[in-house]
């Protein structure tokens, strides 16, 4: 479904991904850890055409108007409240203004629907930007660090609806430098460090690759092995 091969890209003379290679499977959670800095970001941008790649090549797996992108920039129209934020959308998309309510309803704030964009919380800010990104039931969806900024409560929230997603078919494709959130969600994970993929699988397997780490959580004990970098 999402395949990098071999994908370099250079801003300049700084080289800020070599050789990225993974798969994502069709109808599955895909992780992409790493630390600030690490090149996740830059990764969802070459996949969604919003960057070219000096290197290698990729595939999606859907059309851009199959697929639902939330990044840390939300774009949100701060001066138009939530729904006529959606609703612009929905036309766009072509689908019914009625999603716009029912996506709203799904990340739980359904009840701030008329509330302006510039009166809400960083956290609704990005519950909203979810809400956009699943709006037209996307074949694929991006999301970076899709609870950097939400209470537990609301963050676990989110999985459920993540999980949702990906049961009714959606891939999803998540970057991240939570490893607990990783483990609980991803069925696959790639470790980016430093522009480079240094190793990749389930969770699991890649915890007993490294037989001195024990239990899940241990994944990140994994990484700061293999990299010698705590992750932030």
């Amino acid at each position: 479904m999402i395949k990098m091969n071999n994908v370099v890209k250079k801003f300049g003379k700084n080289t800020v991904l070599t050789d990225v290679t993974f798969e994502a499977k069709e109808k599955e959670i895909f992780g992409l850890l790493g630390p600030s800095g690490s090149g996740k970001t830059t990764i969802i941008n070459i996949l969604t055409s919003q960057l070219n790649a000096n290197g290698g090549n990729f595939e999606r797996g859907a059309t851009l108007l199959e697929t639902g992108l939330m990044l840390d920039a939300d774009g949100l129209y701060v001066r138009l409240n939530c729904i006529e934020n959606l609703n612009i959308f929905a036309d766009i998309y072509g689908i019914p203004r009625k999603k716009s309510i029912e996506a709203l309803r799904n990340v739980g704030l359904e009840e701030a629907a008329k509330k302006s964009v510039n009166a809400l919380s960083k956290g609704m800010r990005q519950r909203l930007a979810l809400a956009r990104a699943i709006l037209h039931e996307p074949k694929v969806l991006f999301l970076d660090e899709p609870t950097s900024a939400l209470d537990p409560a609301t963050a676990k929230g989110i999985h459920k609806l993540i999980r949702k997603l990906c049961d009714n078919g959606t891939t999803v494709f998540l970057t991240t430098h939570n490893m607990e959130e990783a483990v609980s969600l991803c069925n696959n994970v790639a470790l980016l460090h430093k522009g480079k993929i240094v190793e990749k699988g389930a969770p699991a397997e890649i915890c007993e690759r490294y037989k001195a780490f024990k239990t899940l959580p241990d994944l990140e004990a994994v990484f700061i092995k293999l990299t010698g970098v705590e992750l932030e």
